[in-house]
Parts: structure tokens; C-alpha cells; sequence
């Protein structure tokens, strides 16, 4: 991975990638939402609410991951030093707080016409929630400081104490009671949801995967554009 610390490397990984995952991430969306809308079966109980998932649980997957890549940036930055890690949780972090709000947003919806309610204070819902606040507090000590450095120890710290969250979201529906319903795709002895669902909802969760890679990058070389401005703007002033 040293071999990417250099910007100019990066970037030209970048430039690689980024055709590949905006084509996959436009033929999934499109794949994905035809079978989601039009093609997948409603539900015999939730009729086609049920097609609400084909948003939700991806978003909430995603949620999680974007938080293990933001998380693992840090403690990359934290260990190594490496000089990118500390940017690529920053270019991370909207991203996920984005996946997150959708998650929380699309879950209310999905809750009104299952449960009577919006929002009802279960561990899943409840931790989802201090996943965004998480999100939110890493941001916000990135915007607190002017000396970079500090700002991305400091961030990464909270990062790192966040990553408990993350069981805590997973397997809240196993150690409490909840409105939730336990995993039905990511389980021991294989996925319980039938195939005709099972398979817009995995199309919808590489769209999401390659919409993540795809705005990853495009903020990792912005970040590196813009601290290379930085430092030139510095130059200017002090040479």
C-alpha cells in the first residue's frame, strides 16, 4: 500500500478504476431498480411496501462498511503514518453519513406501514442512530481545526472508539428484543429470503458498493488537489 502513498500513483490507480465503476454502478442501478420495481414479487404480508428494501438494506450495508473503511483509514493513519489514510477516512465519511440518513430515512418509512410507528427506540434503530451522530462528530472535528494533522489524530481516535458500534448494530436484533426481524441474507446456513428477492436486492447492493468506489475516489483526488493547492498557496506566502 506504500506504493499508493505517492498522490500522482493514486491517482492514476484512480483514473483506472473510476470508468470501470461508474459503468458497473450505472448497469446495476438500472438492473437493480427494473427487478426491485417491476419485476420482483410483493410480498404476501408487506405487499409491495416490501420494496422498500431493495433501498434500505443496502444503505444500511453500506453504513456499516463505509464505517470499517473509514475506521480502518484511521488506524492506518494512526500506525503507519500513511500519508493518505488520514485523507481517504475524510473523503470516506460523507459518504457514509449519506448511506446512513438514507437508511434512517427509508427504515421510518418502511416502519409506519409494518409497525404503526416511525421510529420506536430498539437497539437496531437506536444504534443505526449513534452510527450517524458518529459520522457527524468525525466530520465536525475534522472542521474544528485549523493544523490538519491534529484535526486527522483526533478524528481517527474517534473513529477507532466508534468501531464498537458496529456488533452493537449487527447483532442488536439477537441480543434484545426488537422490531427488527433477524438476518435473513448474511446468516449461518445461507440466506432464508427467496431467490426472485434475493437477487434485486444483491444487484441493488453492488450498485451501492460501486456508487461508494466511484465517489471515494472522485474525493480522494480532490482532497489530494486540494492539499496540494494548500501547500502551494503556503509557498507563495512564506518563500
Amino acid at each position: 500500500m506504500h506504493r499508493f502513498a505517492n498522490p500522482a500513483e493514486f491517482n492514476r490507480l484512480a483514473d483506472r478504476i473510476l470508468p470501470w465503476s461508474l459503468a458497473i454502478m450505472a448497469g446495476a442501478f438500472a438492473a437493480g431498480l427494473y427487478l426491485a420495481l417491476f419485476a420482483s414479487p410483493p410480498d404476501y404480508q408487506q405487499g409491495d411496501s416490501v420494496r422498500i428494501m431493495y433501498v434500505h438494506v443496502p444503505a444500511a450495508w453500506m453504513a456499516m462498511f463505509t464505517y470499517m473503511v473509514m475506521a480502518g483509514a484511521s488506524f492506518t493513519a494512526l500506525v503507519w503514518r500513511h500519508p493518505l489514510a488520514d485523507l481517504a477516512g475524510k473523503a470516506a465519511a460523507p459518504i457514509g453519513a449519506t448511506f446512513t440518513a438514507l437508511a434512517l430515512v427509508t427504515g421510518s418509512l418502511w416502519g409506519k406501514p409494518m409497525w404503526g410507528t416511525y421510529w420506536e427506540w430498539d437497539g437496531r434503530m437506536t444504534s443505526v442512530l449513534v452510527l450517524f451522530f458518529l459520522y457527524l462528530g468525525y466530520m465536525a472535528v475534522w472542521q474544528s481545526m485549523d493544523d490538519e494533522a491534529k484535526a486527522g489524530r483526533a478524528a481517527s481516535i474517534l473513529a477507532l472508539v466508534g468501531v464498537a458500534n458496529i456488533p452493537i448494530i449487527k447483532f442488536s436484533v439477537d441480543w434484545w428484543n426488537t422490531l427488527h426481524q433477524p438476518a435473513s441474507v448474511m446468516r449461518m446456513g445461507g440466506p432464508t429470503i427467496d431467490g426472485t428477492m434475493l437477487w434485486p436486492l444483491l444487484i441493488m447492493a453492488l450498485a451501492y458498493k460501486a456508487y461508494f468506489v466511484t465517489v471515494f475516489l472522485w474525493r480522494m483526488k480532490l482532497e489530494i488537489n486540494r492539499r496540494k493547492l494548500s501547500v502551494l498557496s503556503q509557498a507563495e506566502v512564506y518563500g
